[in-house]
């Protein structure tokens, strides 16, 4: 079976392309100008290069294909550089859901993330918005939701990797972030990490089966971890012992809003009220109806975080 990829050139959109061809699939991936060095296995896949605005490289993408994977996103938006949610979330997934519909795609399979809402942060609003004209597209649709992924990154963004770089390895003690008043709350938000090579399975499982058909699957591992136990074992990975001091969120915020439209500082206003609400889900009974086996968010699978020790 043919099936086009949308973000096949990122973080978890590698990870989709590798398990799609050891399944035996064909991927068509459409890649923007200058991106084609970011992915691998490049006799196994068929590729299309272009600007998402343009219809025409679209169409070449989906147009031999029996389902359409829409994997599009980004973790931060310029605006001055027009990177918005706005876009990359809803805008050019609208195109591409039209013009699947336009090729009577059988299936086509959403990214979006845990926690999104109809009046949330910009990511989470325009993953909203992405969900809804989807479920009223006419297509048969699969939309996942995961929580924190992790995983060895091949030069992309990745959460465990960028905790390391901007606050575990430096000579600061770690920040347990609090919101109001409340310092015994500091750290206390909860994660559901999942590896990034287990929602590269689902997405592939969930293809050729019609009983994943109009369906929202919510994504985590097995375990849930506040925001302590996940440095703590960031650092244990590290073979680091890391010190922590709880720290109001207000002067972090103050800062993010004067400087988050720089891409050196670490973090942004959307990042910060999103870690504070947590990112939690049971998918227990989801690995046993995928038959996935769960890779658990351990020392043992986060040692890529030592590969530039």
């Amino acid at each position: 079976m043919k099936v086009a990829v949308f973000g096949g050139s990122g973080f978890v959109g590698k990870y989709i392309l590798k398990t799609l061809i050891q399944n035996n699939y064909r991927p068509y991936t459409f890649i923007r100008f200058g991106s084609e060095h970011k992915v691998e296995h490049l006799k196994e896949l068929n590729i299309i290069t272009g600007d998402i605005t343009n219809n025409t490289a679209i169409e070449q993408t989906i147009m031999n294909c029996s389902a359409v994977i829409y994997n599009i996103g980004i973790i931060r938006e310029f605006p001055k550089k027009g990177v918005t949610y706005q876009k990359s979330h809803y805008e050019y997934s609208k195109i591409v859901m039209d013009i699947s519909k336009k090729y009577n795609i059988k299936h086509f399979i959403l990214m979006s993330a845990n926690g999104i809402k109809k009046d949330g942060v910009g990511y989470q609003r325009t993953k909203y918005l992405a969900e809804e004209y989807l479920k009223n597209s006419g297509l048969n649709y699969t939309i996942f939701r995961p929580s924190l992924i992790f995983g060895r990154p091949s030069g992309d963004k990745e959460f465990c990797s960028e905790l390391r770089d901007t606050m575990i390895k430096l000579p600061l003690p770690a920040p347990l972030f609090f919101d109001g008043l409340n310092i015994f709350s500091a750290g206390d938000f909860k994660m559901s990490p999942i590896h990034v090579q287990n929602v590269a399975e689902f997405f592939v499982k969930s293809i050729a089966n019609e009983k994943h058909y109009m369906k929202t699957y919510h994504l985590g591992g097995l375990e849930t971890f506040n925001w302590k136990e996940i440095i703590q074992l960031i650092s244990k990975s590290l073979r680091k012992h890391k010190f922590m001091v709880p720290a109001p969120v207000l002067p972090v915020w103050i800062l993010a809003l004067l400087l988050d439209r720089f891409s050196l500082f670490p973090i942004t206003r959307d990042q910060l009220t999103m870690l504070l609400e947590g990112n939690t889900c049971d998918s227990r009974e989801l690995f046993k109806d995928f038959d996935i086996i769960p890779i658990p968010f351990t020392t043992k699978s986060l040692s890529y975080l030592r590969k530039n020790d």
